[in-house]
């Protein structure tokens, strides 16, 4: 397979998962809700074709979790390193090391996002060295390129609004040739659930593990 897409995962833990989103869940409520969340995202990421579909999961123990989780034939591989910078780079140095001309990586907490930004990601890559989904926070919701770029990993303030912006500087330094993503969200504050539940009103198909626990909490 010349083209890898890989939905970056951690296994959901009460206190440890989308804590910003406590309240207006409890810790366990928001575990819960990650799983639907991660539960769409692969539905979604199983709709692209022509790739090899992988999740790239956390912590390493967690593998027997992911493999109950994720649909047939998608490849698991354990995140490596000491920070998400080193694990995004180890993991994309993986799956080129494995014969890919193409490797996408993005995040599990936007199920809503359009399957053409995806098949866009890829498409791109013909004309460009790195795609980039443009988050709507500062970060990336995206990344994908043609070969390893370690320095686009490297002296990063990861979880901040620099993200993007660090990321950027970083692709004109190489002088390599980026296609910017339209904006999207991924869903870790309180607005970006009024956000999410926008969208599932409108189309409650995009996401429905996501949709019906939603529509259970805000009845219950």
């Amino acid at each position: 397979m010349n083209a890898s897409l890989i939905m970056v995962a951690k296994k959901p833990e009460p206190g440890f998962t989308k804590t910003r989103l406590c309240p207006p869940f409890t810790p366990q409520e928001a575990a819960q809700f990650y799983r639907c969340l991660m539960l769409d995202t692969l539905k979604l990421v199983n709709q692209v074709q022509g790739v090899e579909h992988c999740v790239a999961y956390a912590p390493i123990g967690a593998r027997s979790y992911f493999q109950s989780l994720v649909p047939r034939g998608f490849r698991l591989i354990p995140q490596q390193g000491a920070d998400l910078g080193e694990r995004l780079a180890n993991v994309l140095a993986d799956r080129f090391q494995h014969g890919c001309r193409k490797v996408v990586v993005m995040n599990s907490d936007g199920p809503t996002l359009p399957l053409a930004y995806l098949e866009q990601a890829f498409r791109q890559l013909q004309h460009h060295d790195v795609s980039l989904g443009m988050g709507h926070d500062g970060g990336y919701y995206l990344i994908g390129m043609k070969q390893v770029q370690p320095e686009l990993f490297e002296n990063i303030a990861w979880s901040s609004d620099r993200v993007i912006s660090q990321t950027l500087d970083a692709c004109r330094r190489l002088q390599l040739k980026v296609h910017r993503l339209p904006r999207w969200y991924d869903v870790d504050v309180g607005d970006d659930l009024q956000h999410l539940r926008s969208d599932l009103a409108k189309n409650p198909a995009a996401a429905p593990h996501t949709e019906a626990y939603l529509r259970r909490w805000y009845d219950s």
